[in-house]
């Protein structure tokens, strides 16, 4: 049972290759939604955002070495270490793109195994949203992740006026019974959804590995 005046941390990682980007954009609609429902518990939220867009080349190179740079594995360990993790993806030939299967590749095996997990995707049709289900969801259930069972998928027309010619069709969004923005509808039950997985985990305890070092005679003497 969470306790008001807890906190708890929740990374968001978003795969958009552009700036700014819808992906980008969705991930923050989605942080929001969360950090509002968990605020409702009486819970504080750490937001950790992880832009993949500035760790690409990293990534390639520990592809190819094992070994990350500090700036990227401050990343890993931000997802890692959280209480909750949101993960958006664009969607590129029916699947996620290639530096977001990347990012979650160079994780170590078991490393998200019961982490609280929200799902975005974004296309320029929602021709596409069928690869929440069909592409990301499979990618986090081998992590093990809990994934919730909304996942949002948001279209360029979800996000204001897009550049279609068919009667101005391009320019309104899709909405539900009351007039509210589907998405919205969507990003609001999902948040809701991670919310109390997140409020139900005990919270991760952030130790500074600088704080015990191990005494330098001991290293001379092999650690024991």
């Amino acid at each position: 049972m969470s306790i008001a005046g807890e906190v708890r941390t929740l990374a968001v990682v978003s795969g958009g290759l552009r700036q700014p980007s819808t992906t980008r954009l969705l991930a923050d609609r989605l942080s929001e939604a969360t950090v509002r429902a968990l605020g409702e518990q009486g819970i504080t939220t750490r937001v950790e955002l992880v832009e993949l867009r500035e760790h690409a080349h990293d990534l390639t190179n520990m592809l190819l070495t094992g070994f990350a740079v500090p700036k990227l594995q401050e990343a890993l360990d931000a997802v890692v270490g959280a209480d909750g993790l949101i993960a958006v993806s664009p969607i590129f030939s029916g699947s996620y793109n290639g530096l977001f299967k990347t990012f979650f590749d160079v994780m170590e095996a078991g490393s998200l195994a019961g982490m609280p997990t929200l799902l975005g995707a974004t296309a320029g049709t929602a021709r596409h949203s069928l690869a929440l289900d069909h592409a990301l969801r499979p990618l986090f259930v081998y992590h093990r992740a809990v994934v919730v069972p909304t996942g949002v998928f948001g279209a360029t027309e979800d996000f204001g006026a897009s550049s279609g010619a068919s009667g101005g069709a391009g320019a309104s969004t899709a909405r539900a019974d009351d007039g509210t923005p589907a998405v919205a509808v969507r990003v609001d039950r999902a948040a809701r959804e991670l919310a109390p997985l997140m409020a139900a985990r005990t919270p991760r305890e952030h130790r500074d590995p600088f704080a015990d070092p191990t005494p330098f005679e001991r290293l001379l003497a092999g650690g024991a």
